[in-house]
């Protein structure tokens, strides 16, 4: 959820989605925890200095609302809440995934703010999040360690993992370098859309 170049994954995998007209496709986002993975939440001024590289590279239409002071510091309740989405049904779940992300990094709301929260479950008619949900985190994560995540994003088709397929990534002399992964994106969302075969 902190992942800003989830955000980006996402947003282009949507949007390719939208292209060729393939609704069909659901995109299911489980929960990979940072601050359960790092054992720590993460720093707000990282994920600054990561925004500030993807838009200077790669992404200058994207993170135009962000807004540091409304930095979540936890990333839980929000995941919770896109867990209870789905526990609906899966297209429930990537609209609440998608509006959390955007809710961050597009209009800079803070999506630890139990409001913020309660608005966009408003936005699908959703109850507060139980138990189950909290669990559906940690059942994700523990599913995300058998799968071999590496990190965020690494998507999963099949049996087909795509780590990070639209950027190519590399820290120089401390700085980031983002370029696009023109390659790399190609052959992920040819596995994506990939037409089911034909039923005899």
């Amino acid at each position: 959820m902190w992942c800003p170049f989830t955000h980006v994954g996402l947003r282009r995998l949507v949007e390719q989605r939208s292209r060729l007209a393939r609704d069909d496709v659901v995109v299911r986002v489980r929960a990979w925890p940072l601050e359960l993975v790092n054992g720590s939440p993460i720093g707000a001024d990282l994920v600054a200095e990561e925004i500030q590289a993807l838009r200077e590279a790669v992404a200058p239409d994207l993170f135009t609302g962000f807004n540091l002071n409304q930095f979540p510091p936890t990333t839980l309740p929000a995941l919770t809440l896109a867990a209870a989405a789905y526990h609906r049904d899966e297209r429930t779940g990537e609209y609440v995934s998608l509006a959390l992300r955007a809710a961050l990094f597009e209009e800079g709301r803070d999506i630890a703010d139990p409001d913020e929260l309660e608005a966009i479950g408003r936005l699908v008619e959703l109850e507060r999040p139980g138990a189950d949900a909290e669990q559906a985190i940690h059942d994700d994560w523990q599913e995300g360690r058998r799968r071999g995540v590496i990190g965020s994003p690494h998507f999963f088709v099949d049996d087909h993992g795509f780590f990070c397929p639209t950027l190519a990534i590399t820290r120089v002399q401390d700085h980031l370098r983002i370029t696009n992964d023109p390659e790399g994106f190609a052959s992920f969302v040819a596995t994506v859309f990939a037409e089911p075969p034909s039923m005899p």
